[in-house]
């Protein structure tokens, strides 16, 4: 069933653009390095919860919107060794005046999958 990466992230709404072409961009890397898939969804219908919610978990702030994406691999061997030479690229190397998004408040983790319908 493969592994997968997930990010939940709020983006300033003007930077919707900036985000999908850098998204864009980072996603050709990734699928370059082994990913089969990446998703990069702006958030559209995102209640508030009563308890907690998307906009809570990210600390999203007036102006701005939740991303919630993932990258898929093939395996978690995969992921590890894709990662690696993500990071080696010399595509991916940030720029700090880069601001299209507070990488702080960026929600991260891998995922080991335990049912696909």
């Amino acid at each position: 069933m493969g592994y997968a990466d997930g990010f939940l992230v709020p983006v300033p709404d003007g930077n919707k653009e900036a985000y999908r072409a850098m998204a864009q961009k980072a996603s050709a890397v990734f699928i370059e390095h082994g990913a089969t898939r990446v998703v990069e969804a702006w958030g559209d219908d995102v209640p508030d919860g009563k308890v907690t919610d998307y906009a809570r978990a990210a600390h999203k702030q007036d102006g701005e919107t939740v991303v919630y994406s993932w990258i898929e691999w093939p395996s978690k061997d995969a992921r590890v060794a894709g990662w690696e030479s993500v990071m080696a690229d010399e595509r991916m190397k940030h720029d700090p005046a880069d601001q299209t998004f507070d990488g702080k408040r960026m929600i991260y983790g891998g995922f080991a999958p335990i049912l696909e319908a």
